[in-house]
């Protein structure tokens, strides 16, 4: 089994997809038959045919298990381009400055009053591009947006949907759009660098300049009842006339040390922390670091007090956590 297989079955079991189990099940049978091994394609076959005895999964069918198998698939495989993430799994709490945070509060206003705003000929705000540093939170503002407006999230699944066949990553793409049509949700295209890059880099190839395109058509036309979310940590490699499809455009910046401190103070809520903490000394090391890095240098500082039977979270133990961070940090990739 490839690479590329075992990483769409392991995903399948991870999203409880029957459906595409069973059609990577069938693409396993067949290409073990294809590569002379028989008795066993014999084999596995028969498992196959076997009666069900338990539902895939536990309980009844809920409407997240029937919602899976209206996700879009690719023509050439059959294979999901797109996972749904389910209510209960949407992290959206987040820590952002006040202009950042009034940011997302207005698209969620305009979407719980976009009939009232229809009603005067006005639309509310639908395509959305954010940008930032890694780990600041743009996937976790999609998040936080489908959990607000009661969307549910449709997250692209780019390994499904490139191909290496001429003119298939344009069609997938309008299958996916065809599918946030049908049902309204959060269309979610996180780090759309590579299907949005600029037109301009020389050493694209033609196919790279189609899916540009492909989707500035599709953005140009976008009339799906629900929202599209698009996230990329490089904002200058994308093409500028995407810019201009974007309803809105803005940043989710590095926390300020006011968020810094409400990071800290809201990951150690659960458990005990001592009052002869450095605060203000704690936030300084912290200078620059995104939230997701916060977040862990914390809670890592969290297990280490419980680990060492210590009744209380220390200053010693953030210190240690933030030092050990930033010398995984600063390794070379690959180091």
């Amino acid at each position: 089994m490839n690479a590329d297989m075992l990483k769409r079955l392991v995903r399948a079991i991870a999203d409880g997809a029957p459906d595409e189990l069973q059609r990577l099940a069938d693409r396993i049978v067949e290409s073990e038959r294809q590569v002379g091994h028989t008795k066993l394609a014999q084999q596995l076959e028969t498992i196959l045919r076997r009666p069900r005895r338990l539902k895939y999964g536990r309980g009844q069918t809920t409407d997240a298990d029937r919602s899976l198998k209206e996700l879009p698939l690719s023509r050439r495989h059959g294979e999901s381009l797109a996972t749904l993430i389910p209510r209960d799994a949407l992290e959206h709490h987040m820590v952002l400055p006040p202009k950042t945070e009034e940011r997302f509060l207005r698209i969620e206003r305009e979407f719980a009053a976009r009939e009232r705003l229809g009603a005067y000929g006005l639309m509310p705000r639908k395509t959305i591009l954010l940008y930032g540093a890694p780990g600041c939170g743009k996937s976790l503002g999609a998040k936080r947006l489908a959990w607000n407006t009661g969307l549910p999230l449709m997250k692209v699944q780019f390994d499904a949907l490139i191909s290496s066949y001429f003119g298939e990553t344009a069609s997938n793409l309008r299958t996916v759009f065809a599918a946030a049509k049908e049902r309204p949700c959060v269309l979610l295209l996180d780090e759309c660098d590579f299907i949005a890059r600029s037109r301009g880099n020389l050493k694209d190839i033609g196919e790279a300049s189609r899916i540009v395109n492909s989707l500035l058509q599709l953005m140009e036309d976008y009339d799906a009842p629900g929202l599209l979310v698009a996230t990329t940590n490089i904002k200058e490699s994308l093409d500028k006339a995407l810019f201009r499809r974007f309803d809105d455009v803005f940043e989710v910046p590095v926390p300020g040390p006011d968020q810094v401190l409400q990071l800290l103070k809201l990951t150690l809520s659960a458990v005990p922390v001592s009052e002869r903490i450095d605060w203000p000394g704690i936030v300084e090391s912290l200078s620059q670091a995104s939230a997701a890095m916060v977040v862990k240098a914390t809670q890592d500082a969290a297990k280490a007090s419980v680990l060492t039977g210590k009744k209380l979270v220390d200053e010693s133990h953030l210190r240690i956590a933030i030092q050990e961070l930033a010398k995984e940090t600063s390794k070379p990739d690959g180091a």
